[in-house]
């Protein structure tokens, strides 16, 4: 919008002046944005089906902990503050515990990466962490060890989906595409309950840890993807190319520029508020999907083996959302439509405490999966139209692993507290993380053009 504003401005100006001036000056201006999408000739689809097979990766593994939790805890014979300690490591929908340290230390060493490693190899040593861990889990390790490979997963995470979603933003109608790769992780999000179920409950003993064998198998073509695909990013920075002599005073310029740029970054209110966002949405959507079986069979008496499959309701619903409701949000109004979605959203997620009938809930489940659908990939949306364009990747990186962040805060936190009064507990965390969204949404600057391209 801004460039066909100047386009227009400046036509008006040289209409003033000799003919022939705006016959040269004329094609130039409209060249500009052909210009600025310079990487997607060739290989923009490849890249974007990567990206979205990062994302399908990523839901995979948070979709499945929820099911496989009540296993976990039996199989290890745990309680669920131990359980609320693993998942600061690990998922989307479950990372509680150790997850939060992965997604902390990626935010700490994102921008000094950025300096030195061109896109291809952060992408690949994404990928590469996330399968270390899923062949160790695969192996049923003793569950300190357990434990750790939820930290390597969710630093493999952050580094794969991030950077991912940060290419998406730079290309046309990034709005669609974002809406593309994060359909993708609700896809992930939506199959893996199916299979770790089915896996989980095939033998009397249950044999739960073969279910990682999937995600792994996932995760070496999401590895060939990004090598295929990326091929042409898979560069050192020029910096790291100095000669010896100068090497030395390179690092320093690179670690000042790292510096300077995470300062940059970290004084804008906008990603502070942001990530507030993040913080809320992500920390009810996770704490729902990792503690939602367990209330079910505790809570609500169902069955272990069936219960396992709700979540799907939940994923299948934000999966469509994500594909059905990304354009008429971009439409209509991102700040208007997220706000009319957590609402509700709010009023799905208390018929599911207050109507004791589990088909009511799943329905319930459903619904609100299918309108906070579109909060993820709107929220990175309006954050690469806020932030200057010299530090968007930084600030959204910053905004994506800061909200992460509690998506393992708020899962860990009901675990404890449910270890002490029980998982019915989970509604009411679950309700004040919502309205807490919906506030912190509106709290968002107000871009002139924010809807539009």
């Amino acid at each position: 919008m801004v460039t066909q504003t100047q386009t227009q401005t400046e036509s008006f100006v040289l209409q003033t002046k000799p003919p022939a001036e705006p016959t040269s000056e004329e094609p130039t201006i409209l060249r500009e944005p052909e210009v600025e999408e310079p990487p997607q000739p060739k290989w923009l689809y490849p890249k974007l089906l990567s990206a979205g097979v990062s994302f399908f990766m990523a839901g995979i593994n948070d979709g499945s902990l929820g099911s496989l939790v009540p296993y976990i805890i039996r199989s290890y014979a745990i309680d669920t503050n131990m359980v609320a300690i693993l998942n600061t490591i690990s998922q989307i929908p479950t990372r509680y515990g150790v997850t939060f340290f992965g997604w902390l230390f990626a935010a700490i060493s994102n921008s000094f990466i950025c300096q030195r490693l061109d896109l291809g190899i952060i992408l690949s040593l994404g990928a590469t962490l996330q399968i270390l861990a899923h062949v160790l889990r695969t192996w049923l390790p003793p569950f300190p060890l357990y434990a750790v490979t939820f930290f390597l997963a969710s630093l493999g995470q952050a580094y794969n989906d991030t950077h991912a979603n940060t290419f998406v933003t730079s290309v046309r109608g990034a709005h669609r595409w974002l809406g593309f790769i994060h359909a993708m992780y609700m896809a992930g999000c939506l199959v893996g309950p199916f299979v770790a179920t089915a896996v989980a409950s095939a033998n009397a003993h249950s044999k739960w840890n073969l279910f990682y064998i999937f995600p792994l198998g996932v995760g070496v073509i999401n590895m060939v993807l990004v090598g295929l695909s990326f091929h042409d990013r898979m560069l050192l920075s020029p910096k790291r190319k100095s000669r010896s002599d100068t090497a030395e005073s390179e690092r320093e310029s690179t670690g000042k520029t790292a510096l300077k740029e995470i300062k940059a970054t970290l004084s804008m209110p906008g990603v502070w508020l942001l990530s507030l966002y993040f913080f809320f949405f992500l920390g009810a959507g996770i704490t729902s999907g990792g503690w939602m079986v367990e209330y079910l069979v505790n809570v609500r008496n169902g069955d272990v083996k069936d219960m396992g499959y709700v979540p799907a309701g939940y994923y299948g619903g934000g999966f469509l959302g994500r594909l059905l409701l990304a354009e008429p949000t971009h439409r209509l109004g991102e700040r208007r439509m997220i706000f009319i979605y957590a609402v509700v959203c709010l009023g799905l997620q208390l018929a599911f405490w207050l109507v004791p009938n589990i088909i009511t809930e799943a329905v319930a489940v459903s619904l609100l999966g299918f309108f906070a659908g579109p909060f993820f990939a709107t929220g990175i949306s309006v954050g690469s139209k806020m932030f200057p364009p010299e530090i968007v990747s930084s600030a959204i990186a910053f905004v994506f692993v800061l909200g992460q962040i509690g998506g393992s805060i708020f899962p860990a936190i009901t675990g404890v507290i449910a270890a002490q009064v029980g998982v019915k507990v989970l509604q009411p965390i679950l309700v004040g993380l919502l309205g807490a969204t919906a506030i912190s949404w509106l709290l968002l600057p107000k871009p002139i053009e924010l809807h539009r391209d």
